[in-house]
């Protein structure tokens, strides 16, 4: 997988509350709800999105954003408009006076509004998101983004209305699934859109070689690599590839290579009851103590620390200096 496939695993929509809001403005939904990113898109109509702090941005026919946690958001037309729903969670809506929405304003099976045919329409999901790593595509996103609908895909919206209106069974997990290729396909869009300030590992992945060495660290992260191993797969110099990736990616390989595989053993030690000293060899560490000691480098805790969930996600350190060839690999060549 490349990175963004890699990152994106553990970004999922489950038993997501996929629902559509048709309204007469003045009208104005606030998600107050804990969800790390909700998914809007604008049917029909046009609307404003209101965040918390900052302008207004403009959302028109087709358009579709992504609204990142923490913080509340609202969406409204206009964008002084009162709150007239405010969403709390998956099960709970409040209508303007803070009663609990009942199901007297569903116009239809995930729907609510005043009318089928009033003009606004607006489309919104929520996703959890468990995992380390996938909280790093999540803190790189800005607090909104938004894809005009002409980069979006009309065809996938057509199938997610489509299945709202179709109570079949097994229509949770299809809606789930739909949910997740939304997300991929609007990250994909607004990531390769001018200004749009993407992390620089995605844009360094169109490089040719170090995209090449990003997508073999993602690949075989349990391989013996060293810069001198990967520019040599890569078909370039040591001082070419390691000059190249700084430049592109912000840190060393090997540093890179350290972060990510400590990232994918958090995420193994939270998700299974494999050994310590299994999870280490799987990423690419000779024994536990190997992994362990690069946890403490890197995280400031241990691996069993981390899985007991005893201390919270501490703040990434690099490594140090010296370190930047050869960082907790299994026995392999040095350089």
């Amino acid at each position: 997988m490349d990175a963004l496939s890699d990152l994106l695993d553990g970004v999922r929509a489950r038993g997501a509350l996929f629902s559509r809001s048709v309204m007469n403005p003045p009208w104005a939904v606030r998600f107050a709800h804990d969800s790390p990113l909700t998914l809007v898109t604008m049917v029909r109509g046009s609307a404003w999105i209101v965040p918390e702090h900052g302008e207004p941005l403009a959302l028109g026919a087709g358009d579709t954003a992504i609204l990142r946690a923490p913080g509340p958001h609202t969406v409204a037309h206009p964008a002084d408009a009162p709150v007239t729903c405010t969403v709390l969670d998956r099960y709970t809506c409040l209508g303007p006076d803070g009663d609990v929405l009942t199901e007297e304003a569903s116009q239809g099976l995930r729907t609510y509004g005043e009318s089928t045919d009033s003009p606004d329409l607006l489309l919104s999901g929520y996703y959890e998101v468990s995992g380390d790593l996938s909280q790093r595509l999540v803190s790189a996103l800005p607090p909104v983004l938004v894809v005009p609908g002409d980069e979006c895909q009309d065809w996938l919206r057509d199938l997610i209305t489509a299945e709202i209106d179709c109570p079949s069974p097994g229509q949770q997990l299809v809606l789930d699934r739909l949910l997740d290729l939304a997300l991929i396909t609007v990250l994909r869009a607004w990531f390769d859109r001018p200004g749009a300030r993407p992390p620089a590992w995605y844009t360094a992945l169109d490089d040719p070689v170090v995209g090449q060495a990003l997508r073999l660290m993602h690949n075989r992260p349990a391989d013996p690599w060293t810069v001198a191993l990967l520019a040599e797969r890569c078909g370039v110099s040591r001082a070419t590839l390691a000059r190249d990736f700084r430049a592109l990616v912000g840190v060393p390989p090997m540093t890179y290579l350290a972060d990510w595989r400590v990232g994918r053993a958090a995420d193994l030690l939270r998700e299974s009851d494999t050994t310590v000293d299994a999870i280490a060899r799987r990423v690419g560490y000779s024994n536990a103590f190997a992994l362990s000691a690069a946890f403490k480098r890197l995280r400031g805790t241990t691996p069993t620390e981390h899985r007991r969930g005893g201390v919270g996600v501490p703040e990434r350190r690099t490594a140090p200096r010296g370190e930047e060839d050869l960082v907790g690999v299994a026995p392999g060549p040095a350089s």
